[in-house]
């Protein structure tokens, strides 16, 4: 079999627009599932039995399900209880972002434990309110402590944002899924969607340890 990555030239348009659109996913999901973890990550900290046992139960979930299946329910079983019809956009927004908001809860309770009870204390003693602490006090060390694994995680993210072509979402995978079955060239289409992933993939997994690298030395001073 001879390989022809040429042919590719006439499909650069498409490719670089389901590239897009996975980029744009990825990006709407990393902003909503970043927020909604951070509340489950205070949730899961909380002296509340009831916040700290749903919360759990959301994360535990979520983190132990494959996402194609919570994918699929979402796309498929949730309209029917819901009684409305849901696009494979939204349907994929819906997904990851409740994927995110699970793993990124995980990093934001470690980084709230890091954060020393005096703080919280001195907070008290001033007398601020509980919305002056979260977002003055907690907000901004919780991120800073978590921002080498919230990368990490947008990294994944983008990875698994692959998923939403099973749906029919015009991604990147579906894109080049479709060139493929028409042009009978898996090898070459599937190849070079692979190295596109890997290409943005691979420096911000580099970047990530270079920034992880200067985060702990200033917390170390």
């Amino acid at each position: 079999m001879e390989l022809d990555f040429s042919i590719l030239l006439r499909f650069q348009n498409a490719l670089l627009l389901g590239l897009w659109m996975t980029i744009k996913l990825t990006v709407i999901c990393v902003v909503l599932g970043c927020a909604l973890g951070f509340l489950v990550g205070l949730a899961r900290t909380s002296r509340s039995v009831t916040l700290r046992a749903v919360s759990s139960i959301y994360v535990e979930f979520f983190r132990g399900t494959p996402v194609l299946i919570q994918l699929f329910w979402i796309f498929f079983c949730l309209p029917l209880i819901l009684g409305v019809e849901l696009s494979n956009l939204t349907s994929g927004v819906i997904a990851l972002t409740l994927y995110m908001g699970a793993i990124t809860s995980e990093t934001f309770r470690a980084s709230l434990k890091s954060i020393g009870p005096e703080q919280l204390d001195a907070c008290i003693a001033l007398g601020l309110p509980w919305n002056i602490q979260v977002t003055n006090v907690v907000l901004p060390q919780a991120v800073l402590r978590a921002i080498p694994t919230l990368l990490s995680n947008c990294i994944s993210l983008f990875k698994e944002s692959a998923l939403v072509s099973a749906v029919g979402m015009a991604d990147l995978m579906f894109v080049g899924q479709n060139i493929s079955n028409n042009t009978a060239r898996p090898v070459e289409v599937l190849t070079v969607v692979a190295l596109i992933y890997f290409v943005i993939a691979f420096p911000l997994t580099r970047a990530v340890s270079v920034i992880e690298g200067r985060i702990l030395k200033k917390l170390a001073i």
